[in-house]
């Protein structure tokens, strides 16, 4: 009997790195019609902890977390961190016994994908944002493939190692654009209003949510819905009750949230860009300041240079937000527009693809 391909499996910290790795988790079960066996790994206390056994994989978590970019004494723990994640994963790897390690960024697919190098297992990490984040640049030479989002990413990678893939989405939302009538009765919101959709990210968005808590009246008493996923960590909106709004700490049902919204108001993470480019919404972005080398002012900047959203800085978003918001709701022909133009950014076959891409990886490697 053939033995089952093993695959480790390594992201994590925020959304943007573990729904892609399930993703193509899936695809490759569904290529080899369930003929492999994943390990995922991740940090300690990480949303992965929670998110990869949700999706029904293993996960083993690592001890390790990023350097504070203040003076901190967490920082002096960061050596010590590292070094014990990366004999953590070269145990795991032994005892595993990997045919294909796959990093999709942070510290732990650091450690993990260094380890599997060190062993002689063949890495493929994938690079979601259109700046490359650390962990992916110092692993840029130890990788023997690097699957990317956005094209000249020859400036962080060795070209002959790229392969344009795109970020893989959760399936559901693939098929959005059919779900509209599923939307209005999962939401219950006037369908004749048109409706914006707010998300801040899987951790929330501070200045996006202080920014609407004073004014989401503003647009409920202009004529339209609300739909705003919060994040955990701010409360205050939790008592807000309005026929035309809808306030969730967390929204599952991203698929039918997407389907009911005319216009969308995101961070700029390299996972909600490639789902709004699917399903192909208007779309407006308050990049995130707190993110490593500014890379969500470089996605945004990414799509604004060729017309497919508008951009308001995280710094002017208590003033210039809501009226962006208001103007492009009564302006059909520039909706028109950002729907054409973010639509060529739709990469959906990218979770197949980077499939593929991994399991010829795997191919290659047993034939040398």
């Amino acid at each position: 009997m053939k033995e089952k391909l093993r695959i480790i499996i390594s992201g994590g910290g925020t959304g943007g790195h573990i729904y892609p790795a399930i993703a193509v988790a899936q695809a490759i079960e569904k290529e080899l019609n369930g003929e492999v066996d994943f390990l995922f790994v991740g940090a300690k206390d990480r949303m992965e902890m929670e998110k990869v056994p949700k999706a029904g994989y293993a996960i083993v978590g690592l001890w390790i977390s990023g350097l504070q970019r203040n003076l901190s004494l967490k920082n002096i723990l960061f050596p010590i961190k590292v070094l014990s994640a990366v004999i953590k994963s070269w145990l795991l790897i032994g005892k595993f016994k990997p045919n294909l390690a796959i990093g999709f960024g942070g510290y732990a697919s650091g450690a993990m994908m260094f380890a599997a190098w060190m062993r002689g297992i063949p890495v493929m990490i994938h690079e979601q944002n259109s700046y490359a984040g650390i962990t992916n640049k110092l692993l840029k030479n130890k990788a023997k493939k690097v699957a990317v989002a956005y094209p000249q990413m020859d400036r962080f990678f060795p070209a002959s190692k790229i392969v344009l893939t795109g970020n893989p989405v959760r399936t559901d939302i693939l098929s959005a654009h059919t779900k509209r009538t599923a939307a209005e009765a999962f939401f219950k919101l006037d369908p004749r209003k048109k409706t914006v959709l707010v998300i801040g990210g899987s951790l929330g968005a501070r200045t996006i949510n202080k920014t609407l808590y004073g004014a989401w009246e503003q647009i409920v008493n202009a004529g339209y819905n609300l739909i705003w996923q919060k994040g955990n960590n701010f409360p205050d909106a939790d008592q807000l009750n309005h026929p035309n709004l809808i306030v969730r700490n967390f929204i599952y049902e991203m698929d039918l949230a997407y389907a009911m919204s005319d216009i969308v108001v995101s961070r700029a993470g390299a996972l909600s860009i490639a789902e709004i480019a699917i399903v192909a919404k208007p779309l407006i972005l308050v990049p995130s300041p707190n993110v490593a080398e500014d890379h969500q002012t470089k996605n945004a900047l990414a799509l604004v240079n060729e017309n497919a959203a508008l951009m308001v800085n995280d710094a002017n978003a208590n003033q210039e937000l809501i009226s962006t918001v208001l103007a492009l709701l009564s302006d059909l022909n520039k909706q028109a527009l950002l729907a054409k133009q973010i639509a060529t950014f739709a990469m959906p076959n990218a979770a197949q693809h980077i499939s593929k891409e991994a399991l010829q990886l795997v191919n290659t490697n047993a034939v040398n």
